[in-house]
């Protein structure tokens, strides 16, 4: 199994191809690249012309990533971001590894940070689909609670 969150759903669609271990990739509120995506092209954009340098953070972490924590742990977390290469969002995604292993795609339904609509979008290519009422991070938010599903999508691969 493979789980991977926002960003993370764009590494593990092409690390996965190919790998004889990994039964079941897991989308977290994450980009579900197709073959020739990028995250830009994901939502719409042109991919820029120069990818060097760095993509800021959004204008409002607290509200997008960290929404239904409280503020002590939104502020905590906030801190330990850091902007990621405009590089990282503009390639292209080689193989689409969700085509030939089974996906499940968990939906953060009060998500500011990946809106429901493009959330859902994505999720209508992956084997099965689960909800979540919540924000973009149900790590921090309801830990127990997406253990627990976590949990059932395993058992139940």
């Amino acid at each position: 199994m493979l789980l991977g969150h926002s960003y993370g759903g764009i590494p593990i669609t092409e690390a996965a191809a190919g790998a004889s271990n990994v039964e079941r990739l897991i989308y977290l509120a994450a980009y579900m690249p197709d073959k020739g995506q990028s995250m830009y092209a994901i939502h719409g954009l042109p991919d820029p012309e120069e990818t060097s340098g760095l993509f800021p953070l959004s204008n409002e972490p607290r509200v997008s990533l960290y929404g239904d924590l409280p503020d002590g742990e939104a502020e905590q977390a906030v801190s330990k971001l850091v902007n990621q290469t405009i590089r990282s969002f503009a390639e292209k995604v080689d193989v689409a590894a969700w085509r030939s292993i089974p996906s499940t795609y968990i939906i953060t339904e009060q998500d500011k940070a990946i809106p429901l609509a493009l959330q859902e979008q994505m999720a209508a290519q992956a084997a099965e689909i689960h909800r979540l009422p919540g924000g973009h991070s149900p790590f921090l938010s309801q830990p127990r609670r997406l253990a627990t599903l976590i949990d059932e999508i395993v058992r139940t691969a």
